[in-house]
């Protein structure tokens, strides 16, 4: 049924908004929904051409560029499935996720990417390249010349159970896990984010995140252009805060979704050196990290729309729940909101659904859900259980439905039986007006099992110290969720998508410590 499909939805669009603005590349064109279909077909009847079939993964390794965007959709129009990677990964990273996803091609810009051509190379992939000069001009791949026959495409009909796309989990306790998901599953998620923020084809943004991710590519640019709305990509492939309200401005934007760690540079950006005036947003959204309460405070202040936090995750296709907006129902900060087009419940380890706050694991079921992990039964034996789809996170439903996460199961910092949330910590940390980030982490400790520690960045100008902060911890926290030692740095690691790992941060900062035991994650 193609109405329930990514594909078909793309398609109605087309016809209903033909004229109107879809993708705009940031000082270089516009491409209109009309014409977008155009292309799309165009790119998908040269990959017949290059020999791509039903069922074949196609890597793509692109920044954010309109030619990621047209062989993304010309790939699952074509009925095969799109693997994006990040473009910043090295030759072994690009050598495992091309094998686990048994990509059949890979498809880069004509500049190419070294690591992954490399890659390619030794696992005996294809490599060709995608080129679009102009919104006028037709798309090239450098393999194939000649376009397969007009028709070959017109003839091809997509089903709601072709599995389109396939990513990796972000994997924060062991390996990735290979996601598969189905036009159905794209096609719910896009259906239940264009409701929840009532996205028309009047809604603008600017793309913030890397599209090789569901957040960005779910988020930002599917509902956008589900919805007949349009988004913008930066000049530079990329975000960059220098151009990101200049593109703002330029493209009309109604609103943007970003992680924690983004709408912090934005936020400090306009505390040093802040624009003359900011667009009027509907709303500003916030996802896959926890944003603590005075940061969400200060970017209403600073911005003046509403900043609805959300859950989600790639297992459910981006979304599962998110605050509404103001004119619907209050945003509360904390909390992540209710479910959008999906059931959620929380149990405890048997199973069982726990009333209003009381805690236990999140667990969703719905269209927007994957079937399952490729090729690893012990993971789905463990995520599918009870008729549920379990997501690893503890939180608990508050009086009115609302969904608050305590943590990941295996991030909750056990000292001594004592269960302390690394999120209550940071969200403490994070309210001192001289810390711009924080996180807090358990590591190994021989009297208690683990000991919560923590990394603070201060704010600019800022000579906050271990002392002046363990003051205010013991000020707001309970004594056995004071750090027991605090890092003062420049800077926290993070994964591409600008998401803070606890266990990564854990890692890097006892590796300065000679003589500490440096635990061993995801063994």
């Amino acid at each position: 049924m193609a109405s329930l499909t990514l594909t078909g939805l793309l398609k109605e669009v087309a016809g209903k908004f033909p004229s109107r603005r879809a993708i705009s590349v940031s000082d270089k064109f516009n491409i209109s929904h009309a014409r977008l279909r155009e292309l799309i077909e165009c790119a998908a009847s040269r990959l017949l051409a290059a020999g791509v079939k039903p069922g074949d993964v196609v890597a793509l390794t692109f920044p954010n560029t309109v030619e990621f965007v047209i062989m993304f959709l010309a790939v699952i129009r074509v009925r095969a499935t799109a693997a994006p990677l990040n473009s910043a990964y090295t030759l072994d990273e690009f050598e495992f996720y091309l094998s686990d996803s048994e990509s059949k091609i890979l498809i880069t810009l004509k500049e190419g990417n070294k690591p992954a051509e490399a890659a390619a190379s030794k696992l005996n992939i294809p490599h060709i390249t995608a080129t679009l000069s102009d919104a006028n001009s037709e798309l090239t791949l450098s393999s194939t010349q000649p376009r397969s026959k007009p028709d070959s495409v017109s003839k091809i009909i997509n089903d709601q159970s072709d599995v389109v796309l396939f990513l990796h989990t972000s994997g924060t306790t062991s390996r990735p896990k290979g996601v598969p998901l189905t036009q159905h599953n794209l096609y719910s998620s896009v259906q239940n984010i264009k409701s929840v923020y009532k996205l028309t084809e009047s809604d603008s943004t600017v793309i913030v995140l890397p599209l090789f991710h569901v957040h960005g590519l779910l988020a930002g640019l599917l509902s956008s252009l589900g919805a007949g709305g349009s988004v913008a990509l930066p000049a530079a492939g990329r975000f960059s805060a220098s151009t990101f309200w200049s593109d703002m401005k330029k493209y009309n934007a109604t609103w943007y979704t970003a992680v924690p760690t983004i709408h912090q540079i934005i936020l400090d950006r306009h505390l040093s050196s802040g624009e003359t005036d900011y667009p009027k947003l509907r709303f500003i959204r916030s996802c896959s990290a926890s944003l603590a309460p005075a940061i969400l405070a200060r970017l209403e202040e600073a911005f003046g729309a509403p900043v609805l936090e959300a859950y989600a995750m790639t297992e459910a296709s981006h979304l599962m729940a998110s605050n509404p907006l103001p004119e619907d129902n209050p945003h509360k900060p904390g909390s992540v909101g209710k479910p959008v087009g999906q059931e959620m419940a929380i149990l405890d380890e048997n199973g069982v659904q726990q009333e209003a706050n009381i805690n236990g694991e999140v667990c969703i079921r719905g269209p927007n859900v994957t079937k399952g992990y490729k090729n690893n039964p012990e993971a789905n034996k463990s995520a599918f259980q009870f008729g549920w789809f379990h997501t690893g996170d503890i939180g608990f439903f508050d009086s009115d439905g609302y969904l608050h996460l305590v943590g990941r199961i295996k991030e909750l910092i056990n000292r001594g039986g004592e269960k302390i949330s690394p999120i209550e910590v940071d969200a403490i940390l994070l309210s001192h007006p001289d810390i711009a980030q924080a996180v807090a982490f358990g590591v190994p400790d021989e009297k208690y099992g683990e000991e919560i520690n923590c990394a603070v960045i201060p704010r600019e100008g800022s000579n906050i110290n271990e002392a002046e902060v363990s003051i205010f911890c013991k000020k707001n926290l309970a004594a056995f969720k004071v750090p027991k030692r605090i890092f003062i740095a420049n800077s926290l690691p993070k994964t591409a998508t600008g998401k803070i790992q606890r266990r990564i941060v854990a890692e890097h900062f006892l590796a300065q410590i000679s003589t500490a035991k440096v635990p061993k994650f995801g063994a």
